[in-house]
């Protein structure tokens, strides 16, 4: 048996390969499958048998002729959703495999289970996985799954790490999750043989564990069987049937096998690595690509038993126990992608590549010295799925009613199965997840990116090598940049303008006065032979934003938040979806799909929500009411009926979409719902000196008078003609201008000659993120989310409940307001000078109440600014009583800072600043 660092030396030794100019597939990439012998200097332990696998035998049982579902695929999230479905009580619920349950990636996965994210939604759904593999399934079935609580230990080997940890253990706290911060004395205490010497410290928690994939997928199917669901393995599915309903809708019909066919109305795609083949059967886009991922299993290592499973994220290494030995893996910088994924692969693995994985020996052998002269028995390197963005792919998708998809977990599917598979079984059978699981859903990504071979495959790279790195704040990606660019980008840059991406497109973060920082393209980091960009100002400028303190850039970005509460600042707001519903039912469909009163004259612009049918927010947008047209115009279509333009947010413009457009199939209603969000730009004039401004560009009166808040208008700017809007999303009088794409330029530049004399000033969203925190506007996916509701949060006002037009989810709110609230967003101010970002947690005499949402520096008043959903812990309603009486604290990184509650705005609570009165 070779030890560690013997295979270290024999890798170093071996020769390397020129690296070959550019990153075809023969440089990144693999398109073989597994080989008879390895050729790595151990001794080769694993089963024989498990190698590439071929079903020759017929299914485990008869198929039915109909299934109300069928889920394609028996590993982790296939079994955690059958039982799911099960257990909510569906019937007809049926599980194809083509080969045996866990074959192809779960039979081969580390099964770590680590309880803190840096996340709420995934510490919840982790939390829910840990109760079925650790107690429920047990309890229900009598069988143990496997689970062992070992614990789990995260080393900082810097005091960013360190910070790190200490908001992962704040939040923890809000959701019972027990957690310690260690000396490195009290590390080497508890883990004997760990060298501690250039640690900071680490975070303990003692509830972690590790999962057996085989025992817990074989005991979910017993118990899903025993519901009444039906298990069938070695039955391959060759192909889904689909058919166009009156309306033109795609949806599922069947799915087809080797051995017959089964008539569904419903699939739920999870096949790992393969739901893209699954996928292109249905015409449906699947984003993710396959790699290889691996691991190496020790000989004894005595004194080990016992241990906690350990990651070190600053050497990207983790060390999962294994009885008396560990499995040592990590992620690479240069992982192998598998191109031509084989539908005959089932229980294989591939050759390690010794060349890549050398790169986390070292750091084992640092954590743990006595590896150094351990042995290694035997290595896994099997196909893993990763996606863009390195979060799960679920929900129904866009281009299929019925298709379902719960894949592409980037090896994490043991650890969120549980969690995921409760909220899809929810989805499937109430329409939505119980919690938000935007960050997961499909629909997060624009359908121009879904089939993008480059976009998937940097985002997906980028995502994996960058999978151990701390999550910072204000992060961006370097890969898959530049997708889609609004047309004052170029006009932008030369300004100076630090762009972010949301989504493929390109907005505006803040403004560098050094001078413009260009986004290159992708380098790989320097993998695959690719050369690393030489003086890369847009990376040297993300690089210094990498900190829990206030970041270099503070000062700028509050002189652009200062110069729009003190004269004016112009934000490109491009980006934003902008769609037009119009049609013979659009005014029912805008009653149905909106939570206010949109019906109103034309000319008036309404803020208001988009509710599912449990009362929770799925969006919030403008509606502006549009008089009817025979001739169509860039800035109005043709239509008879009613019509109505809606402005989102860009982030969720595809959400929005597929949102609308999923409402307007279930209804029936006769509309049309248009985007002309690539054909539209968007600027907004903020600030006390915005109506001076724009006077000078406008070819109309825009006083008070002539030009309402909340109203819309068609007018020449500078000689072309924009849409007109009097809104604010940030507190102060402004306007939007929404201008055909060809017209952006000049009226910007306009607008920028018209300002000069004002102090107007540009200014990004980093500005917008201040000053929509400082005056208490929402953002949705942050302090407003699909398991909120407008009551919750704050926006009762947007909500017709007074009139009698029904509105979906109308329901559920009246129900929730006749209950009592269960929770309250509220906002809180600190007098210390610290930075928060969100994931505090919120202490309300001696007791965690809640969260932080989200949080931001007022540079108005001076202050912090966070806002977070409280609860009352015995249980009862949360009045505006219980929230006045209580004594609050924010606790950040384990130290708490006293904080003042309100029921308004810190900033101009009468909002006397957007009717133009200073």
């Amino acid at each position: 048996m070779a030890s560690l660092s013997r295979a270290l030396r024999v890798a170093a030794a071996r020769p390397r390969q020129s690296p070959t100019r550019g990153l075809g597939p023969c440089n990144l990439s693999s398109t073989s499958g597994p080989t008879a012998e390895k050729s790595v200097p151990h001794q080769r332990t694993l089963k024989e048998g498990q190698s590439t696998s071929v079903v020759a035998q017929g299914p485990s049982r008869p198929l039915p002729s109909t299934a109300n579902v069928v889920v394609i695929g028996g590993g982790s999230l296939g079994c955690q959703t059958l039982y799911h479905l099960a257990k909510l009580g569906m019937s007809g619920a049926v599980l194809l495999e083509r080969e045996r349950l866990t074959s192809g990636t779960t039979w081969h996965t580390a099964g770590l289970l680590w309880q803190l994210r840096p996340s709420d939604v995934e510490v919840e759904l982790l939390a829910h996985t840990r109760r079925v593999v650790s107690r429920e399934l047990e309890e229900e079935t009598g069988l143990h799954t496997g689970w062992i609580q070992n614990g789990g230990l995260f080393i900082a080997s810097n005091r960013q790490r360190l910070d790190e940890y200490k908001r992962l253990m704040s939040l923890g706290k809000a959701y019972g999750v027990e957690s310690h911060v260690l000396s490195p004395a009290e590390t080497k205490t508890l883990y004997p043989l760990m060298n501690v010497d250039d640690l900071y410290g680490t975070l303990y928690v003692p509830h972690d564990g590790t999962m057996d994939p085989a025992g817990t997928c074989s005991t979910l199917a017993r118990a899903a069987s025993a519901r009444g669901a039906q298990v069938i393995e070695n039955c391959p599915v060759t192909g889904i049937r689909v058919w166009t309903d009156d309306f033109g809708v795609r949806r599922v019909a069947g799915v087809e096998t080797q051995h017959g066919s089964i008539q569904t109305p419903c699939v739920v795609n999870c096949a790992g690595v393969w739901a893209s083949a699954v996928g292109r059967m249905a015409g449906v886009k699947v984003p993710l690509v396959a790699m290889h991922h691996a691991y190496v299993v020790t000989e004894r290592i005595e004194g080990i038993q016992n241990m906690p499973n350990v990651r070190d994220h600053d050497a990207s290494v983790y060390l999962r126990l294994q009885g008396d030995a560990l499995s040592v893996g990590g992620y690479e910088a240069n992982p192998i992608f598998w191109e031509e994924v084989s539908d005959k692969f089932a229980f294989g693995l591939f050759d390690l590549d010794w060349e890549v994985f050398t790169q986390h020996i070292a750091g084992a052998i640092n954590r743990v010295p006595v590896l150094e002269k351990t042995g290694i028995k035997s290595t896994v390197c099997g196909p893993e799925s990763f996606t863009p963005d390195h979060k799960p792919l679920m929900g129904e998708a866009p281009e299929l009613r019925g298709f379902f998809l719960g894949c592409g977990f980037n090896s994490a599917g043991m650890m969120l199965g549980g969690g995921c598979g409760q909220e899809l079984a929810h989805w499937i059978i109430h329409g939505r997840p119980e919690k938000d699981m935007h960050g997961y859903d499909i629909r997060r990504f624009h359908h121009s990116l879904t089939d993008h071979p480059r976009w998937i495959r940097e985002r997906s790279h980028e995502s994996y090598a960058k999978n151990y790195s701390v999550v910072f704040p204000h992060d961006e990606p370097l890969a898959g940049r530049n997708m889609r660019r609004d047309p004052l980008h170029e006009e932008l840059l030369g300004q100076g303008c630090v762009f972010q991406e949301r989504h493929g497109w390109e907005r505006p973060g803040w403004f560098h006065p050094q001078g413009p920082a260009p986004v290159l393209e992708y380098d790989y980091y320097g993998a695959y032979g690719s050369r690393t960009h030489e003086d890369y100002a847009y990376r040297r400028l993300l690089a210094e934003e990498y900190t829990f303190d206030f970041p270099p850039h503070h000062e700028t970005i509050k002189k652009e938040c200062l110069a729009c509460r003190g004269a004016a600042a112009v934000f490109d707001m491009s980006y934003f979806g902008k769609f037009y519903l119009v049609g013979l039912d659009a005014r029912k469909a805008a009653d149905w799909l909106f939570s206010a009163d949109v019906s109103r004259p034309p000319g008036s612009t309404v803020y208001t929500c988009m509710l599912n049918h449990r009362g929770g927010t799925e969006s919030d947008l403008t509606v502006s009411r549009l008089a009817p047209s025979h001739q169509a115009s860039p800035l109005a279509p043709a239509f008879e009926g009613d019509g109505y333009y809606l402005a989102v947010g860009g982030a969720v413009a595809q959400h929005n979409w597929s949102h609308i457009t999923t409402v307007l199939q279930d209804q029936k209603f006769q509309c049309q719902l248009i985007d002309s969000s690539e054909d539209l730009g968007m600027v907004s004039i903020q600030g006390p000196a915005s109506r001076a401004i724009l006077q000078e560009v406008l070819d109309a009166d825009l006083s008070n008078e002539a030009f309402p808040f909340s109203t819309h208008k068609l007018l020449r700017a500078a000689g072309h003609l924009v849409r007109a809007m009097r809104l604010s999303f940030v507190g102060e009088l402004g306007w939007e201008l929404h201008i055909p794409k060809v017209s952006c330029i000049p009226v910007y530049r306009a607008v920028m000659a018209a300002g000069a004399k004002h102090g107007l000033v540009n200014a990004g969203y980093r500005a917008i993120d201040s000053l929509s925190t400082e005056k208490g506007y929402r953002h949705w996916h942050a302090d407003l989310r699909s398991d909120d509701s407008p009551l919750e949060a704050g926006l009762a006002f947007t909500c017709k409940l007074k009139s009698p037009v029904p509105f979906l989810g109308r329901e559920a709110l009246e129900q929730q307001r006749a209950a009592g609230l269960r929770r309250r967003l509220v906002c809180f101010t600190v007098e210390d000078k610290v930075p928060m970002f969100g994931l505090e947690a919120i202490w309300r005499n001696g007791q965690v109440v809640g969260h932080v949402r989200r949080a931001d520096f007022g540079f108005a008043i001076d202050k912090t600014i966070a806002y977070g959903y409280i609860h009352d812990p015995s249980g009862g309603p949360v009045s505006l009583d219980f929230v006045k009486s209580g004594d609050y604290a924010l606790e950040r990184m384990g130290v708490t800072y006293g904080a003042r509650a309100h029921l308004k705005s810190p900033f101009d609570p009468d909002n006397k600043r957007v009717k133009g009165t200073y």
